[in-house]
């Protein structure tokens, strides 16, 4: 069965090229399993659209939004304000049935704001939560929160641990998946008072496979399936992340040059370190999933290319077809 998207194109410092361009090589690349509606300003995001000529024998088509959400606007202002957006009527669209899922690389905090709203928390979380990706020796971690709520609860962090857990059973296979707190220390007093009272909750939660508390220095070699904190460490993490693929290649460059190595010793380290670069590089996986509304969002970084975008369509019908919503809505229920 055919996976209709509905994509921002007005999300993200490249739109609405990027946008466009990732949804036409999706909607290619399907081969008739994937339809997608592009919002934004008409004559923009159509104008866009017509630069590939002729692509009427394609499922894919504009709808008119004409308000822009920037990526300075205050989320609170913003959807209050401008309900004509690509994010308003993308994300009803959606509520609506007319799409399967809604894919923006825009302002996160308006995304959010918009689908609490729009789509409504699943009953019994009380925060929505944006999962991230971080690479290791054995494969990828979960990590959750990412920036979406700086300030949490003991309790939150518990249902963070429940909805990634969800998440990666139903979307990567793990039928019980580990959970481990980042903590500065791997100890049970360890922390402040939040990372102990959360450390109590997660360990009389049956619902999860909890392992205790795991250090920074551990990620990168593998601390467990999904790693849980609040959005501020969360966030903070990310974007160390995010840089490593930017140093990693300024640094190697630098020590090629100090070795003085020959052209073609050189395009072979920088083929090498091209791939390991990938773990860390966005547009690989390309956004990550809003776990905790009534619906199928997924959420891209502003700097999204076509590829990126490309991913995010991909991944938001796979999130559909998985059935993670239903599954949350289940465990959240009992």
């Amino acid at each position: 069965m055919s996976a209709h998207i509905a994509v921002d194109a007005m999300g993200g410092d490249h739109a609405p090229a990027a946008a466009v361009e990732g949804a036409l090589n999706a909607v290619r690349a399907a081969d008739g399993a994937l339809a997608v509606s592009l919002f934004g300003p008409q004559d923009t995001v159509q104008g866009a659209l017509d630069a590939y000529g002729d692509i009427s024998d394609l499922p894919l088509h504009v709808v008119d939004a004409p308000d822009v959400i920037t990526m300075n606007d205050a989320p609170a202002t913003a959807i209050k304000t401008k309900r004509q957006s690509s994010i308003h009527r993308g994300l009803q669209a959606h509520k609506e049935g007319a799409a399967d899922a809604f894919v923006s690389a825009g302002n996160t905090g308006a995304v959010m704001a918009a689908s609490m709203f729009i789509l409504g928390r699943i009953a019994g979380i009380e925060r929505p939560a944006i999962i991230g990706f971080f690479p290791n020796l054995r494969g990828t971690s979960v990590v959750v929160d990412i920036g979406t709520n700086v300030d949490c609860r003991p309790e939150h962090l518990v249902q963070f641990a429940r909805m990634a857990s969800v998440y990666r059973t139903h979307m990567m296979g793990d039928e019980r998946p580990s959970v481990g707190l980042l903590n500065i220390g791997e100890e049970p007093g360890k922390g402040n008072e939040q990372a102990k009272a959360a450390y109590t909750l997660l360990k009389d939660e049956d619902r999860i496979h909890f392992i205790g508390n795991v250090e920074g220095s551990d990620l990168l070699h593998y601390a467990a399936d999904i790693i849980i904190c609040d959005g501020f460490v969360g966030n903070i993490l990310l974007k160390f992340g995010e840089t490593m693929t930017t140093v990693l290649s300024e640094l190697t460059r630098q020590e090629m040059e100090r070795q003085q190595l020959a052209p073609d010793e050189q395009q072979l380290v920088a083929g090498v370190l091209g791939e390991v670069k990938k773990s860390f590089d966005h547009d690989t996986r390309g956004g990550a999933p809003l776990l905790g509304v009534n619906g199928e969002v997924m959420i891209g970084h502003g700097r999204a290319t076509a590829g990126t975008i490309e991913q995010m369509i991909r991944a938001a019908a796979d999130l559909q077809a998985s059935d993670v919503t239903k599954a949350l809505t289940q465990s959240f229920g009992d």
